[in-house]
């Protein structure tokens, strides 16, 4: 029998938390979410010496229940966890876990100072909170077992109740092993078979060094408490409570609701240092780039170029002559669709698409198909909404010519197996472009690493101001196609009788270009690597999977998009309500989704559907977002 088997029906881990937080009121929060920020921020190790403190007072206490000697505590002994922030504080430090677990611990002391038999009934409920944990790691083991040993001493006070209290001290030991230095939570590894069940994870591209101490998300709601204070969650190198703040509009008040926006896949909103940026370019920067012989055009093309870089960087492009300038995902689209795509093109070439894409992925092909006598194919999906990649390949012939297809489904936030499509096109020597208007905001890319041709995505889907987007190409490949505009800025030489243009990345950027919000752009992109891209897929997928969760126990609602790789969409409907309805009644509430078909007809069609209601995640959401939106959803329903 399992632990949870034998404590079947015991109080959730929200229940224990409340208990614990009733019995022990001068616990600090905000006071250790303070100490472990400026830990990573700063260096400063005064919260480890709170800690060490906090630990002799802790120990001395139980060594005058359990009489067992107290262990002193010398600060310097902690020194081991003061390390770069990339070495142990890679993953988030969940402080409301580590709490939890540590007011658990001090609850079992009270509770075994009492009269043995009294405290078998009250403690047994608590077990079933630490089931899961591995065991303690010796590196541990030497230094902790006077703190949780001392069941023991207290269970041979009392013979008839030692199977008891050492099966409590057997269960609650391991819980130690997951907190990796003070206040660092460290998530239990997934068995196999865990795994197998779970249906998948949200990718991550890691490097070598970055995969030595990232910590993967185990999908479990009991880790994360939506009661929890943002201040309380940090997410890479802020708190969740640090980035809603750095988002002014969030402060909005909708029809006498705080802002909730859950329309982040229609647009996302703007951080401060966006903004600033803005600002700061229009007072001191603003002129056209390039061929200015003055200060203010020297310092304007300098910041658009510099943007370009941070781009590069971002995506993991080679160069950043490789990234060229747009005003988005659809013109980006519809530019390697007509400088490169078009020219290779002959009745009967063939031009392979998904079912998941959005219209500025379908209709582009449908016109250079109508000119050039081409012919779409549509690669299929199962009933997850997932591509079936079995029969993407059968769609390859001698006379494909380009793929192009979406790494996350706008609709229903399916997340291709963008490796597999590339590597299949490569092999069947087609060339392919990955629409990542939808990913790039929420997870790690790296198209040197993915080995894309192209890769387009938009601004305003990742943070940064409407109006500006990214194509990467190949070098090769760019210079290959043919120039999509004519104008100013693309060319070297013109007369009458011949136009030299210039190479990649300016053959493309012909007239004055969006400047300030390609700058825009790099302020977005460099907010975004501060916090850390890791960090943030790993926070935006456990809102999703605690939404998804919450979303299957309303009667009559039907989730849209039930891929095992997802990620930030969770497009609903529900029986015998009307999609608007339930759009205007959240924004009544104060709560932003969208409602209709989201330019994604043909997905949606083929579930038998012409909308949704499609919340969509961004790493600034919390659990009381997601809450609001379970309690909205319920009063309409």
């Amino acid at each position: 029998m399992t632990t949870n088997e034998k404590y079947a029906g015991v109080p959730s881990a929200a229940e224990v938390e409340s208990l614990a937080n009733s019995l022990f009121p001068d616990f600090e929060p905000e006071l250790c979410a303070e100490g472990t920020e400026k830990l990573l921020t700063t260096g400063d190790t005064g919260v480890l010496d709170l800690a060490a403190g906090k630990a002799q007072a802790y120990y001395s206490k139980v060594s005058a229940v359990s009489g067992a000697p107290s262990v002193p505590v010398n600060p310097s002994g902690l020194e081991q966890y003061v390390q770069p922030n990339t070495e142990v504080f890679s993953a988030p430090a969940y402080i409301n876990e580590y709490t939890r677990l540590e007011n658990l611990a001090q609850e079992a002391e009270t509770l075994f100072a009492k009269e043995p038999q009294s405290a078998s009934t009250e403690f047994t409920p608590y077990v079933g909170e630490l089931d899961g944990y591995n065991a303690i790691p010796s590196s541990l083991e030497n230094n902790l077992p006077q703190g949780f040993g001392y069941l023991d001493s207290l269970a041979n006070n009392s013979a008839s109740e030692a199977k008891s209290a050492s099966l409590y001290a057997e269960e609650i030991t391991p819980a130690v092993s997951q907190l990796d230095g003070f206040g660092v939570y460290r998530e239990p590894q997934p068995t196999n078979e865990q795994v197998n069940q779970s249906g998948g994870y949200s990718p991550v591209v890691l490097s070598e060094t970055q995969s030595a101490s990232y910590v993967p998300a185990q999908s479990t709601s009991r880790i994360y408490q939506p009661s929890k204070a943002d201040s309380q969650i940090i997410v890479g190198t802020k708190t969740l409570a640090q980035i809603r703040n750095d988002f002014p509009i969030l402060n909005e008040t909708i029809n006498g609701h705080k802002l909730v926006w859950l329309d982040n896949g229609a647009t996302t909103q703007r951080p401060q240092a966006v903004i600033d940026r803005l600002s700061y370019y229009y007072t001191h920067e603003n002129s056209n780039v390039h061929r200015g012989a003055h200060t203010l055009a020297a310092r304007s093309t300098d910041a658009y170029e510099n943007a370009r870089q941070i781009v590069a960087d971002f995506i993991g492009a080679p160069d950043a002559k490789d990234i060229v300038f747009v005003r988005g995902t659809t013109e980006g689209i519809n530019l390697v669709a007509n400088a490169y795509v078009k020219q290779y093109l002959k009745p009967g070439d063939e031009i392979i698409v998904t079912l998941l894409e959005h219209h500025a992925n379908i209709v582009p092909w449908q016109l250079i198909a109508q000119e050039t006598g081409a012919v779409i194919k549509v690669a299929p999906v199962d009933a997850t909404g997932q591509i079936i990649l079995s029969e993407y390949e059968k769609l390859f012939t001698k006379r494909t010519k380009f793929v192009s297809a979406t790494h996350v489904s706008n609709t229903l936030g399916t997340v291709t197996p963008v490796a597999e499509l590339i590597a299949i096109a490569h092999a069947h020597g087609v060339r392919i472009m990955i629409d990542g208007a939808q990913s790039v905001a929420h997870i790690p890319v790296n198209v040197s690493a993915l080995d894309a041709d192209f890769f387009v995505f938009s601004g305003h889907k990742i943070f940064a101001p409407m109006g500006i987007g990214v194509v990467y190409g190949k070098a090769d490949l760019l210079e290959a196609a043919r120039p999509y505009h004519g104008g100013g800025n693309m060319i070297k030489d013109v007369t009458f009788e011949r136009t030299v243009y210039n190479p990649a990345p300016n053959k493309f950027e012909a007239g004055t270009g969006s400047v300030a919000d390609a700058v825009g752009l790099g302020a977005a992109l460099q907010y975004l690597t501060e916090i850390g891209m890791e960090a943030i897929n790993k926070h935006e997928h456990e809102l999703l999977v605690y939404a998804i969760k919450e979303m299957k126990k309303i009667p009559g609602l039907h989730l849209v998009g039930t891929a095992a790789n997802k990620a930030s969409v969770l497009s609903f409907v529900v029986d015998g309500v009307n999609n608007e309805e339930i759009g205007q009644k959240l924004n009544e509430l104060g709560i932003a989704v969208r409602t209709g078909h989201h330019c994604a007809q043909p997905a949606l069609r083929y579930f038998g559907l012409e909308g949704t209601v499609r919340p969509t995640l961004a790493l600034y959401n919390s659990f009381e977002d997601i809450d609001a939106l379970i309690r909205g959803i319920r009063s309409i329903v």
